[in-house]
């Protein structure tokens, strides 16, 4: 036994056929024998926060869904955590990338192209920070689109996020980050523009409907500013 329990469950999106997921059981989960979240910096309490399914991953995965396909884009998901808009974006042919930084993202990322039928998918170490470039298995290179869904969720005073997404944003790259409104929205704005990034936000609120929970959130849309 692997320490954790897991469900599996149909996942629809609109827009694209159903996926089945293999998700943690809930937030109560948590496994680290070897220490190896805990040497990330990865708490008890957010070790299980990864495994789950997140609305604002199912917003990310239905743009994602009808997003028109670009010849030779380049995608990069960070913080895919199960890499639902990942498996969204590979089934639909895009050349997809998925990053994390938790020591089982790509565990459970391999389970549900299996469950899936689905053909291997990119996958690479997402540590945002100054050192993370250097790591065996990091992201390398630059992308046409980086995407993420609630990765704004804590306070990130040495701008991190905003140094790594400047380090692989290609020309004229756009980056799409749903967020589910939380407060640490304007001062990421702020450290985006000091990489000449400007942003539009789109509105993504809607009531509960009979096959969906009801959201409140923002598509924040970055581009860099040409010279």
């Amino acid at each position: 036994m692997p320490g954790y329990l897991t469900k599996h469950e149909d996942i629809a999106i609109t827009g694209a056929a159903d996926l089945i997921i293999r998700s943690l059981l809930d937030k109560q989960q948590f496994s680290d024998p070897l220490g190896a979240a805990e040497a990330l910096g990865i708490s008890s309490a957010a070790w299980p926060l990864f495994g789950l399914l997140w609305p604002s991953g199912a917003q990310l995965a239905q743009r994602m869904a009808s997003r028109p396909l670009l010849t030779g884009e380049r995608v990069l998901e960070i913080g895919c955590g199960l890499g639902l808009a990942s498996l969204v974006c590979h089934r639909r042919g895009m050349d997809v990338t998925a990053s994390d930084c938790h020591p089982l993202a790509p565990t459970f990322l391999l389970e549900n192209l299996r469950l899936n039928g689905l053909p291997p998918l990119k996958y690479r170490t997402g540590q945002w920070g100054a050192d993370a470039a250097a790591g065996t298995g990091a992201v390398q290179g630059q992308f046409d689109l980086i995407m993420g869904s609630d990765v704004l969720y804590e306070r990130d005073a040495r701008a991190s996020l905003a140094r790594f997404l400047d380090r692989h944003a290609g020309q004229g790259a756009q980056i799409w980050i749903v967020d589910p409104n939380r407060g640490n929205r304007p001062t990421f704005h702020k450290q985006m523009a000091v990489h000449r990034f400007e942003v539009v936000e789109e509105r993504l609120d809607h009531p509960a409907l009979e096959d969906r929970p009801a959201y409140k959130g923002r598509l924040l849309i970055y581009q860099r500013k040409m010279e």
